[in-house]
């Protein structure tokens, strides 16, 4: 029953409502169903960030797609936490203490595939901070699982950090090629992710202007 709800939601409502009130660009994510598994590293703005990156998959897999999200904030209360996991389908983790990684993990080993925001919290509107190494620990930790690079420009303009009220942008989701980390080394992996990261945005900058 959840994979039917969460794909009238997202591959109906949620990307109809994105594409055609809000004015979101989506990328055709099709190429994923080529893929047993894979974990989507995204920049972060705003919460439509993951309603975007649900929206844009392939409806038959959007249930065993798993977005990363902080225990703290969306399972604040064990109605929110059973709304998140059900209409969100999220894997909620704590932000304190090791067990964030021993998660992600089990899910993978459980055959979903996860959305992952490496910077954590939202940063301001079309702004980068830092990637935490999280997601490279955990690829490191799963030899034989792709990372999917995505960026995502506009999307904290249509819904600000501390703002609840959603307003049309021209914004722009754009995914790269599914690809192995070349090293089992940490810092490595997740300088490759930062560097295919970056060159998306350089990508969409150009096609933008």
């Amino acid at each position: 029953m959840q994979a039917l709800v969460l794909k009238i939601i997202y591959s109906g409502i949620i990307y109809s409502f994105l594409k055609l009130i809000v004015g979101v660009k989506f990328d055709k994510a099709t190429f994923l169903l080529q893929e047993k598994q894979f974990v989507i590293v995204a920049n972060h703005n705003s919460h439509i960030d993951t309603m975007a990156l649900m929206a844009s998959l392939p409806s038959s897999i959007i249930h065993k797609v798993k977005p990363v999200a902080a225990a703290d904030y969306f399972g604040k209360t064990k109605l929110k936490a059973w709304f998140s996991n059900y209409f969100i389908n999220t894997l909620l983790i704590s932000r304190k203490g090791g067990n964030a990684i021993h998660a992600m993990k089990k899910a993978l080993e459980d055959g979903y595939s996860l959305i992952i925001f490496p910077e954590g919290s939202r940063g301001e509107p079309d702004s980068e901070q830092q990637m935490k190494a999280g997601v490279a620990l955990l690829l490191s930790l799963c030899p034989g699982v792709k990372y999917v690079p995505a960026y995502m420009y506009g999307m904290g303009r249509i819904m600000p950090k501390g703002d609840g009220l959603i307003v049309p942008f021209s914004s722009t989701l754009v995914y790269g090629k599914p690809t192995l980390p070349n090293s089992d080394e940490v810092k490595e992996i997740l300088t490759q992710i930062k560097n295919d990261v970056d060159k998306l945005k350089r990508e969409e900058t150009y096609c933008r202007k």
